[in-house]
């Protein structure tokens, strides 16, 4: 079966597929179509229901139909998570503040509102949120992917951290950043489990070989250091990342559940893991 499989160029994300890419892990199963963008780009494609399997932010499967949750290749912070800059010679109050945001389906983008409540948002690519922010063409940018361990502390200052916040809101649950869905319009659901049991082989042999697919997840990089990709790859490539489990989804269903309290979703949000 040939599939069209979408995933960010973000290091992490490289990391994953590196068995798949590189052919090293192989299916009788599934040809492969890679298709590489950045995280809003694969929500909105998911939105029109462009791909067979693609990485999606967490918070845009409240707006998915037919899609289901693959256990593996979750991005899920563990007492971490994207951070709110500002310039070091500047007070916020994030309440009143306009916000740099790296897209509206962004988790990221639904965790500040969860934390914060409502503020103006500016959408912007999120590589281009620090400069902005030392501009002053908004009071603070949320930062994601490596700039969340990366942003120059000479300049900025990290005012919130939503992992910590979202740690300490939920008792300790992981923050549901990212995962990886497959249509259940274009693929059977044993279909779907046997690319997921393939997604698994991937991480594993990523990590079993991290040298090498460290050096495959540089191409993507954005310029950084070997060892700082390596921190950010590791810090998002845990053991939620080959499965999920029942705290995976429990902080999804949590994040929801919050959202529709404070009506930023219409809905009660039913995750399907497969």
């Amino acid at each position: 079966m040939r599939i069209t499989l979408g995933h960010t160029p973000d290091a992490d994300d490289a990391f994953m597929f590196y068995g798949i890419a590189s052919g090293k892990v192989k299916s009788d199963n599934f040809a492969v179509n890679h298709v590489i963008e950045d995280i809003e780009t694969l929500n909105k494609r998911a939105l029109r229901h462009e791909l067979d399997v693609t990485a999606v932010s967490a918070h845009a499967y409240a707006y998915l139909k037919d899609y289901v949750v693959l256990r593996a290749g979750g991005s899920f912070g563990l007492n971490y998570g994207p951070v709110v800059i500002a310039r070091k010679d500047r007070t916020v109050d994030l309440k009143n503040a306009t916000i740099a945001i790296p897209g509206r389906m962004t988790s990221a983008n639904l965790l500040l509102k969860l934390a914060v409540g409502n503020f103006v948002e500016k959408e912007m690519s999120f590589e281009t949120i620090p400069q902005a922010v030392l501009d002053g063409r908004v009071d603070a940018g949320l930062v994601i992917h490596e700039a969340q361990i990366t942003f120059d502390r000479t300049k900025f200052s990290g005012i919130l951290d939503l992992g910590s916040w979202w740690s300490a809101a939920t008792g300790n649950l992981p923050v549901p950043l990212g995962i990886n869905v497959a249509s259940s319009k274009t693929m059977t659901r044993e279909q779907i489990k046997q690319f997921s049991d393939l997604f698994v082989q991937s991480i594993q042999y990523g990590l079993d070989n991290i040298d090498a697919a460290i050096d495959y997840s540089m191409q993507h990089g954005r310029g950084q250091p070997k060892e700082t990709i390596k921190k950010f790859v590791l810090m998002y490539v845990n053991d939620i990342t080959r499965d999920m489990g029942p705290s995976g989804k429990k902080a999804m269903e949590t994040m929801f559940e919050m959202a529709r309290q404070r009506k930023l979703i219409e809905s009660p949000i039913i995750v399907d893991v497969l």
